[in-house]
């Protein structure tokens, strides 16, 4: 059997780990995840995790793998794949590779650039900074450090005003200019991985999808997940983990004290 990597993307509700489980009943296979927020434990109904059930079928990887407290990267994300396509291969089984962050699949096919790696401490101050001034402060700064990349976020895009920041104070160099650049720091046999993407025909097909994937998550309780992480004291809403979508919108609700019955009314 041909143990090539197979990459399985598409939007979200299109139906990628239903498709993954049906191909894993005739080749056997390992699926690595390819989800920005499936990596967090105690994230499981937001992020519409796979259940026990079907984490149970085929062996998965880069699931609950770290705090909600922690920060991932598309780098860590590439490091890690690369060794696990290795040991599934050793295995005999074909890595599949699945889910939606376009982001960690294009680090896979093009590489990353060499630029700064991430500074807590210096995200800490800018998140400080923010914390005084607003993200729409810090965004006009950039404006005038990085034109280019300022042009392209909205003034409340507050992870990558942070990280446009982050790199300019660490290299003395625009994010734009990095990106300009753009050498791959790995020769990795992953940049001619073959792509299956889900492109439903209908978009009105997948925002019912969507929508009825939302009831059904506040009906199994995410506002009482998002309410329990909030309660931990140690996490805070610009972390990566809470600006996955649907947690940050429950967190900014909760914010306002309202009863976690009528939010959910409310959403319905």
């Amino acid at each position: 059997m041909n143990l090539t990597p197979i990459c399985l993307a598409g939007p979200t509700g299109s139906g990628k780990t239903a498709a993954a489980l049906a191909i894993a009943e005739f080749v056997p296979l390992e699926i690595i995840s390819v989800d920005s927020a499936l990596v967090y434990r105690g994230m499981d109904i937001g992020t519409a995790k796979p259940s026990r059930e079907e984490l149970a079928k085929v062996p998965h990887h880069l699931i609950d793998i770290l705090d909600p407290s922690e920060s991932y990267s598309a780098a860590e994300f590439v490091r890690q794949t690369q060794t696990l396509v290795k040991e599934i291969q050793a295995r005999g089984r074909l890595p599949l590779l699945v889910g939606g962050t376009m982001l960690y699949f294009k680090a896979l096919f093009v590489g990353l650039s060499a630029m700064p790696q991430a500074d807590p401490e210096l995200r800490a101050e800018i998140d400080a900074d923010a914390a005084v001034r607003g993200w729409p402060a810090l965004h006009a700064d950039l404006a005038t450090l990085d034109p280019v990349t300022a042009a392209r976020l909205a003034p409340t895009d507050s992870q990558r005003i942070q990280r446009a920041l982050e790199v300019w104070r660490l290299s003395g160099r625009p994010l734009s200019a990095w990106h300009g650049e753009h050498k791959a720091d790995h020769a990795s046999r992953l940049q001619q991985l073959p792509l299956l993407s889900l492109e439903p025909r209908q978009r009105q097909w997948l925002h019912e999808r969507i929508a009825r994937r939302l009831d059904a998550m506040l009906a199994q309780g995410l506002l009482e997940e998002v309410d329990a992480l909030r309660r931990r004291g140690d996490l805070h809403p610009d972390l990566p983990s809470m600006r996955c979508v649907g947690y940050r919108q429950a967190w900014e609700a909760l914010e306002q004290h309202w009863p976690i019955e009528r939010l959910r009314e409310a959403a319905l």
